[in-house]
């Protein structure tokens, strides 16, 4: 519960503020802080790039189903 509330918020401060979310942990993070904390927790586990390779592979896929070429993903999309 405590996992799934902490993320739907920081989504939310996301999506209602448009402000990016390197700019929101600085403003929500304080020096040796519970929040800093987890993100560095977060960082040393490669979470931020196995959330980017995640997306990518779902796009490929998708795109992929919609019928446009690997040479056109791999190309022109650069996925």
């Amino acid at each position: 519960q405590l996992a799934a509330q902490t993320v739907k918020g920081a989504a939310e401060m996301v999506l209602e503020t448009g402000t990016h979310p390197g700019a929101l942990k600085d403003t929500v993070c304080s020096p040796g802080g519970t929040t800093i904390a987890g993100v560095e927790a977060l960082e040393r586990g490669g979470f931020r790039s196995t959330v980017i390779s995640a997306v990518k592979a779902a796009t490929r896929r998708s795109m992929q189903l919609g019928g446009i070429s690997a040479e056109e993903i791999s190309h022109k999309h650069n996925l």
